[in-house]
């Protein structure tokens, strides 16, 4: 398997940072009360995600080994402080509706762990690509998480398109069902901590299949001879 193909897999599957890795979980729990909220999440960490492993893996022979882990932060910081800058500019009331959770994004443990542990010792176009798929992967779980609470709790999707996409995108909306009250468990955060492990639970049993397919190997088809003998 290519270095691509394996870092495509890892990041949105096998090494999945939200599913398996179990990391940022506060601002994917407290962000998914909507499908929109979590892809705009998701998006503004995996353009963090892709400059910082970007900027990371071209200085990693430049930063003293003494110095490694503050420079991070400081390359993280500065790449969430110009999506966050950009979000204020150009989607200005999904920044407002995400508040805290976009700046929180610098101490997000998925993004310094990828730049320590990949980042720092490869490539720069492996390292690009190995944030945009880690960056994929998260923001897939906050758009399923998000897209589930907002379904049972509004009886909507897309709701709030327009926040992140523009006024065009209001017809996006889809209504599945009226409701004169959200169902409130699935909208406050104790839905979101069982959706979350809905998520997990559903990853480690098709996990199991698979390596249940794998392992069993294809019955070999008996072909049977016919034996001629000669009478007396």
């Amino acid at each position: 398997m290519s270095e691509f193909k394996q870092l495509s897999w890892q990041g949105l599957w096998k090494n999945n940072p939200a599913l398996v890795q179990l990391l940022g979980l506060c601002p994917l729990l407290a962000t998914t009360a909507t499908l929109i909220n979590g892809l705009g999440l998701g998006l503004a960490t995996t353009l963090v995600l892709i400059g910082s492993n970007a900027t990371v893996s071209l200085v990693r022979n430049l930063v003293p080994n003494e110095v490694r882990i503050p420079v991070f932060v400081m390359v993280i910081a500065g790449f969430v402080t110009i999506v966050q800058l950009l979000m204020n500019a150009f989607t200005f009331n999904l920044y407002q509706a995400l508040g805290i959770f976009i700046p929180l994004i610098v101490t997000n443990c998925a993004i310094i762990g990828r730049a320590e542990a990949y980042a720092s010792k490869n490539p720069v176009g492996y390292a690009a690509y190995d944030g945009l798929m880690m960056g994929l992967g998260f923001t897939l779980v906050l758009v399923v998480l998000g897209g589930v609470r907002e379904a049972l709790g509004y009886g909507t999707l897309f709701a709030g398109a327009n926040l992140l996409l523009g006024d065009w995108a209001t017809a996006l909306k889809i209504t599945l069902f009226d409701t004169d009250s959200p169902f409130l468990l699935a909208i406050l955060p104790p839905g979101a901590f069982l959706g979350m492990g809905f998520l997990i639970a559903l990853k480690n049993a098709l996990d199991k299949r698979i390596e249940r397919l794998a392992a069993d190997p294809k019955p070999e088809k008996v072909v049977q001879r016919a034996r001629v003998t000669a009478e007396s």
